[in-house]
Parts: C-alpha cells; sequence; structure tokens
C-alpha cells in the first residue's frame, strides 16, 4: 500500500509543476548564474578557513592529548612519591610489614608515570635538572630498601634513624625541587603551546572576519533572487491547497494502520520498560552487595586482630597483678613515696575496673562480629541462587542495614520495631532478591512514620513497625509489616505498584521500590503481597511466600 502512496505523491508533482513553470524557467537563466559565481566564492573562501581552523584543532589536539597529560601525571608523580615515603616511614615506626607491602604495591605505579612522562616529554626528562632529579629518586629508593632490611631484623631503630637523616631529607630535596622544576618546564611548554594555539584562532577568526565581508554582498543578491522564488511559490501554493484536502482523505486511511502499529509499540514498551525495571534492581543490588561485602570484609580484619589481642591483655594484667602482690606480701611496708603513688593511682579501683575494662572491649568486639556477619547475611554475594533459607536472618540483616535510620530526627523517640515470630521452616528462595524486597517494604514504613511524625505534634506519639511471621495453611510462610505511620490515601493505593510512581520529592525517590518488591514476590516466588492501609492511622503489607517452590 504504501508504494502506491508515493506514486501517487509523483503523479500530484506532475501535476504542480504546470503551474510553476514560469518560476523553474526563471531560475534557469541568469539569476542561477548569480546563485553560482556566489556559491563558488563561498568555496574559494571556505577552504583556507576550513584549513585554517584545522590546524588551530590539531593545535589543541596537542595540548590536550599530550600537554595537559603532562600535567596530570606530574600531579600523579608527586602523590604517589608521597606514598611510598609515607609507607616507608610507618613501616619504620610500626614495624608492621602490611607497609612494605602497600610500598612495593604503589612503586610500579609511580614506575610507570615516570615512563609514560619521558616518552610524552623526552626533552624535558633528558635536562641536566631530570638526571639530577632521577638520581636522588634512586638514592631514595635505595635508602627505603635499606630501612625496610633493618625493619626484617627487628631493627626498627636503625630503620627510624635512617629515614630521618640529614641525607635522607638532603636526597628529599633535591628531589622536591627537579620535581617543582619539571612542573615549571612543562607549564612554560603548555603556555608556550597556548599561545600558538591562541595566534592560530586570531588568525581564523580575521580571515572569517574577512570573507563575511566579501560573502555578505554577494549573498544579499541571492537573497534577493530568492524573494522573486518565495513570489512565484505562491502561485504554486494554490495548486498545492487543492492537493493538500486529497491528501488528507488518504492520511486517514493510513491513520487507522499506524494505531495498529501503536498498539503493537506500547506493548513493546511495557516489555522495555519491565526490563529496565529489573535492570536497575540488578545494579542496585549488585553496587549494595558488593559495598556492603567490602565493608564487612574490611571490619572483619581489624576486628579480628583486636578481639585476639584481648584475650593476650587480659592475661598480661592478670600476671602483672599477680606479681605486684608478691611484692606487696614481700615488702608490705614500701617506702613513702611508694604509699603515695599507690594512692594516686587508686591501686585498689583499678585491680577491680581493669578487667571490667577488658569484659567491655570484649563485648564491644563481639558486638561489630555480630554486625559483620548480618552484613554478610544481607549481602549475600554468595547466595546469590536459589538456595533455603532463615526468613528471620534475612529480616534481621534487613533490620541492622536500616537501623541509622530508625533513629528518626532529634528530639523524637526511636522507631520501636516489634518482632513476633513463630517458629517457621526454612523456605526456598533467592536470598539477595527477598531482601531487597522486604528492605523496600521496610524504607517505605520508615518513611510513612516520618510523614506522619512531620505532620503530628504528638509527644504521646510512640512510633513503631510490627513484624509478624507465621505459617498458613497452605504451607505458605505469611510476613506481616504493619506500621503506624500517614497511611494511604485511595488516589495512592490504586498506583501503589505502578513502575515509577512516588510521591515523594523529585530527587528523594525513584518510584521503584514497591514496583521491584512486587515482581519479586509475585513473579520470583510465586507469592502474593497485599497491603491494606488507612489514612492517618498507617499501612500494613502482607507477604505470602510457597515454602518450596
Amino acid at each position: 500500500m504504501l508504494p502506491n502512496f508515493f506514486n501517487n505523491l509523483a503523479a500530484d508533482k506532475k501535476n504542480i509543476s504546470q503551474y510553476s513553470g514560469n518560476f523553474y524557467r526563471f531560475v534557469t537563466q541568469r539569476p542561477s548564474r548569480t546563485i553560482k559565481a556566489t556559491a563558488i566564492l563561498t568555496v574559494l573562501l571556505f577552504v583556507p578557513q576550513l584549513i585554517l581552523t584545522w590546524r588551530a584543532y590539531q593545535r589543541f589536539e596537542n595540548i590536550t592529548t599530550y600537554e595537559l597529560k603532562l600535567q596530570t601525571l606530574s600531579d600523579e608523580i608527586i602523590y604517589l612519591d608521597e606514598v611510598l615515603t609515607m609507607s616507608a616511614q610507618m613501616n619504620a615506626a610500626t614495624g608492621n610489614r602490611m607497609w612494605e607491602k602497600r610500598y612495593r604495591k604503589f612503586e610500579p605505579k609511580l614506575d610507570k608515570a615516570i615512563q609514560k612522562s619521558i616518552e610524552l616529554a623526552p626533552k624535558i626528562y633528558s635536562s641536566e635538572n631530570a638526571k639530577q632529579t632521577d638520581s636522588a629518586n634512586q638514592k631514595l629508593v635505595e635508602m627505603e630498601y635499606q630501612s625496610f632490611d633493618f625493619v626484617k631484623n627487628g631493627k626498627n631503630e636503625l630503620a627510624q634513624a635512617l629515614l630521618s637523616s640529614n641525607k635522607y631529607k638532603l636526597e628529599k630535596i633535591k628531589y622536591h625541587d627537579g620535581v617543582e622544576n619539571i612542573n615549571i618546564a612543562i607549564t612554560e611548554q603548555v603556555t608556550n603551546k597556548v599561545k600558538i594555539y591562541r595566534k592560530q584562532l586570531l588568525l581564523t577568526s580575521i580571515f572569517v572576519f574577512l570573507s563575511l565581508v566579501m560573502l555578505i554582498p554577494s549573498w544579499l543578491i541571492v537573497l534577493q533572487l530568492l524573494n522573486e522564488y518565495l513570489k512565484q511559490r505562491q502561485i504554486a501554493r494554490k495548486a498545492l491547497e487543492k492537493t493538500n484536502q486529497e491528501l488528507e482523505l488518504r492520511v486517514e486511511e493510513r491513520t487507522q494502520e499506524l494505531s495498529d502499529k501503536n498498539n503493537q509499540l506500547q506493548e513493546t514498551l511495557e516489555t522495555l520498560q519491565d526490563t529496565q525495571i529489573q535492570l536497575i534492581h540488578t545494579e542496585k543490588m549488585s553496587g549494595l552487595g558488593q559495598l556492603v561485602g567490602g565493608v564487612a570484609h574490611e571490619i572483619n580484619n581489624p576486628v579480628t586482630f583486636i578481639d585476639g589481642n584481648i584475650v593476650f591483655a587480659r592475661q598480661y594484667a592478670e600476671d602483672l597483678l599477680k606479681l605486684l602482690e608478691l611484692y606487696q606480701q614481700c615488702f608490705p611496708n614500701p617506702p613513702l613515696e611508694i604509699q603515695n603513688e599507690v594512692e594516686a593511682l587508686e591501686l585498689d579501683f583499678l585491680k577491680k575496673d581493669i578487667f571490667k575494662i577488658h569484659e567491655s572491649m570484649k563485648v564491644g568486639t563481639q558486638r561489630i562480629r555480630d554486625i559483620v556477619l548480618s552484613l554478610r547475611n544481607f549481602s549475600r554475594l554468595d547466595e546469590a541462587d536459589f538456595k533455603q533459607v532463615d526468613i528471620h536472618e534475612g529480616i534481621d540483616s534487613t533490620l541492622l542495614i536500616l537501623q541509622n535510620r530508625l533513629k528518626l530526627k532529634a528530639g523524637t523517640s526511636e522507631i520501636l520495631i516489634v518482632k513476633n515470630y513463630n517458629q517457621v521452616p526454612l523456605i526456598e528462595c533467592y536470598p539477595s532478591q527477598l531482601n531487597q524486597a522486604l528492605i523496600n517494604i521496610l524504607s517505605n514504613a520508615i518513611d510513612a512514620i516520618e510523614t506522619q511524625l512531620n505532620q503530628n505534634d504528638n509527644k504521646s506519639f510512640i512510633p513503631q513497625i510490627i513484624i509478624t511471621t507465621d505459617v498458613s495453611a497452605n504451607n505458605h510462610i505469611t510476613i506481616q509489616i504493619a506500621d503506624n505511620g500517614c497511611g494511604m490515601t485511595n488516589e495512592v493505593s490504586t498506583k501503589l505498584f505502578d513502575p515509577f510512581f512516588t510521591t515523594k520529592p523529585i530527587g528523594k525517590g525513584t518510584g521503584l521500590g514497591l514496583s521491584i518488591a512486587y515482581k519479586i514476590i509475585a513473579s520470583k516466588h510465586h507469592g502474593k503481597l497485599s497491603y491494606s492501609s488507612e489514612l492517618g492511622k498507617g499501612t500494613e503489607f502482607t507477604i505470602e511466600i510457597p515454602v518450596t517452590l
């Protein structure tokens, strides 16, 4: 049908041509020569301008590709040198071999940055100043490696003395001065090239101005000819009006075809929208899982170190106190100076309190271990596949992630979490996805309570979220999450699970939280997500998931 449509348009064009014949004859005579001459003149002036612009562009590319990259590499060299210096000094000060590993990790990066700089600016790095700077750097590296050897042999004081010696400081000053002189040379080189670039831009601008002076009169003549063209076109327009009326009838016929295609496109759009939501959810969970897992790992290492040393610290304290008691038994009447010091230190109180401190430290490290375990359970990077899990463990991990939000604003009480956990079996699910659904629903509950607090100044109001778990008669686990927040209007509740629908201000909500939660529960786990809400009193969400899919 479409080829016939275009054939009809071609036939209409032939009809129109008989009305506009005078115009075509007008254009193909002398006025056309004027237009051709103006076009040729424009091309002749445009080519040199294009060449000048291209050269200026090449100069600009050279500056951005090489010169500015040199400055970036120079800053990187300074940063990496400070990292190496700090690592060597910390290794000598603490005796912890971790700093030596850090030094050896960043040293290849510094060498790579220096090599790139040499490739980009061989003249600058072949100068006498650059050679002296490189010599100072080699001496610094030798002394730092020597300090590592001292630390390995348990000679920390010699390592510290070496890195604080005048020889080391002198070489450090030489190296810093050399790097600064190199930076000055790079800056001067960039400045010179920028000046050349500006001159080229000025030359291009002058040529453009002269071109305009020559072309404006020519194009004024062309515009006059175009004015004549418009007059002739008025005659052709009247013929087109008649043709347009006929075309409108044909367009109506095509409209129905387009309507059918639009329906198909709408279905495709809905599919793409579902895919977009899934991609956003996957990316969010991946980023959150990596972040939480990484934080948990980084916290666990120092906590393990502290927890392991608390036991030894307590044992050492007990040994010292035993030794002190032996001294007191053997020398019951110490000199007056020792008696005064015992009273000043409150020795009897210290004996009792030191073990309380140890016990508090032990409780604190265990609390951190529990937090790290909860973070790992929430992220479940190693449990992305379908498996059996304890739903209570997932809820507790989610609540821990939201712990800071439960504190609300200053001057108000913390949200009370009431857990009515009943005995439920393990369920087969995708743990990380189910955790995401729980955190989305709980986040909405917290938002509703915050809104209720902002709208209600009742000081007796106790914000709370009640979480109830149970097993239903049809072998489903039910999770009820009820809050006493602001509730929902009928208008909001009808759009609650629509993608991208949100009642939050711009920038504070994506409108995907409950939509993603619904898809996870309904599509991924063949469950149900329902709710009941009363405006001003709160909302209750009910999750039903089969124990076995």
